[in-house]
């Protein structure tokens, strides 16, 4: 009997790795002395510049124009931006010109980073002189929790609120809504804006409000978010503006981050450290990072839609159409694409939700085709870590979210360890994978962004 290769995922076998295929093709093309260079500048909100180069092979080869197309891609949704500046042989920057235009291939992404940045979104070739140099963001942002602070956490059904004095608790508390039915930009400020005021009432005074929301949220502006969806154009400024508006009535420090970066605060406050990105394997994939100083670099993070598998025939995304992109590996969407595989039979009728919830029952009575999910998961961990760390300063990440509940989460990071161990040994012992402990669990979401913000006397 053959022995079972366990860095290649069993439930997925075309499985290609776009970090492995990166990898590949920058030391073949250094190799052969016939590579080019592909440098990217994408150029963000006052005037922030990220700065992206590798090596890449022949221009006029199929896999070199992917190569180039993809991390573009990568570096798009990581980072975020509305101008990409682009150094490279003649065919590789006209087929970024043209695949990320209004009319290309990635009109999507295109006409997304439209909406984050409020600009037109170009892509400029230059030379390699000309690139812009790198202007990064590093927002001190967290782990101040003296004074008498207010934090909160806006989910889809119901949103969070906790008061904080000098680090500890003293009261929290849900309350249901439901801001993506609503038209009203107003729903949305009386609601949180209530919350706020029941926090407050436990306080002797208010030194600075932290928040945390699903989205993408640029200078405390809502710029791509569910939570609106029912908004008309003509309000969507005033909506956008309801963290600003609630600063100006409350007059205290207010700072208000994406719900990844959160996340991955909280973990760093708990396990006290830095350069850690944290991965919530939800209803999709949300991803924040602390960097190595310990700060938030103002990206955007949205790893969901970055690519991770250049299989052609890869599972496509509903929304972008775009295959190979990480929602579709660590999320419930991927253990919904993954059952069929394992031989697991669901009702038709059943939401994303409850087919999780099915298989993690099958996992708690042992199920060999249900833990053959969280393998194959855990695979495409190990291989996507190493992709990550080529935008990330990485020394740490925290694995969690409903897919990693239970036994499953531990066979997940199992198999993450194993692939990098076998096929990534120069980074194996320089990333370590965390899921979340007791510990970690006591600095809630809530808590978390309360220390956004420095306090008022601090500030």
């Amino acid at each position: 009997m053959a022995t079972k290769d366990i860095t290649v995922p069993g439930l997925d076998p075309r499985f290609s790795p776009l970090g492995l295929f990166h990898r590949e093709q920058s030391r073949e093309a250094l190799q052969s002395g016939k590579g080019n260079t592909l440098r990217l500048a994408l150029e963000r909100e006052s005037g922030h510049v990220s700065v992206f180069e590798t090596a890449i092979g022949d221009a006029g080869q199929a896999a070199t124009l992917l190569h180039a197309e993809r991390l573009a891609k990568f570096l798009l949704w990581s980072v975020g931006g509305w101008r990409l500046h682009v150094s490279a042989p003649r065919e590789v920057a006209q087929h970024l010109v043209s695949t990320y235009s209004r009319g290309g291939v990635r009109g999507f992404d295109v006409e997304l980073m439209e909406k984050v940045y409020e600009k037109p979104f170009e892509v400029v070739v230059v030379e390699a002189g000309e690139m812009p140099a790198a202007r990064e963001s590093a927002m001190a942002l967290g782990g101040n929790l003296d004074g008498c602070r207010i934090g909160f956490d806006l989910g889809a059904s119901d949103y969070k609120v906790a008061a904080v004095r000098d680090g500890e608790v003293v009261y929290s508390d849900e309350f249901p809504w439901n801001p993506k039915d609503e038209a009203d930009p107003e729903y949305h400020y009386n609601h949180l804006n209530e919350g706020l005021r029941k926090a407050a009432s436990h306080l002797p005074r208010v030194d600075a409000i932290g928040g945390s929301s699903a989205g993408v949220i640029v200078d405390n502006r809502f710029m791509v978010a569910s939570l609106l969806r029912s908004i008309p154009a003509d309000k969507l400024p005033q909506a956008r503006d309801l963290f600003l508006r609630l600063r100006k009535e409350w007059g205290v420090p207010f700072e208000v981050a994406n719900d990844g970066d959160i996340t991955a605060l909280a973990g760093a406050m708990s396990l006290g450290v830095t350069g850690l990105l944290g991965i919530a394997m939800g209803s999709s994939e949300a991803a924040g990072y602390i960097n190595p100083a310990g700060k938030m670099t103002g990206w955007l993070n949205e790893l969901a839609f970055a690519p991770v598998d250049i299989n052609p025939e890869a599972a496509a995304d509903e929304w972008s159409g775009d295959r190979g992109v990480g929602a579709l590996y660590f999320s419930q969407q991927a253990v919904n694409k993954l059952l069929p595989a394992a031989g697991i039979e669901v009702a038709a009728e059943l939401g994303l939700p409850e087919r999780l919830k099915h298989v993690q029952a099958l996992m708690a009575k042992g199920d060999p085709a249900a833990a053959a999910i969280y393998e194959t998961i855990g695979v495409y961990l190990g291989h996507t870590l190493p992709l990550y760390s080529e935008f990330y300063q990485i020394e740490h990440v925290l694995v969690l979210g409903r897919v990693t509940t239970g036994e499953g989460g531990n066979i997940v990071l199992k198999h993450a360890k194993a692939v990098l161990e076998r096929d990534y040994p120069d980074l194996a012992g320089k990333i370590s994978l965390h899921l979340p402990d007791e510990k970690s669990r006591r600095v809630g979401q809530a808590v978390a962004a309360a220390s956004l913000p420095k306090s008022q006397a601090n500030a």
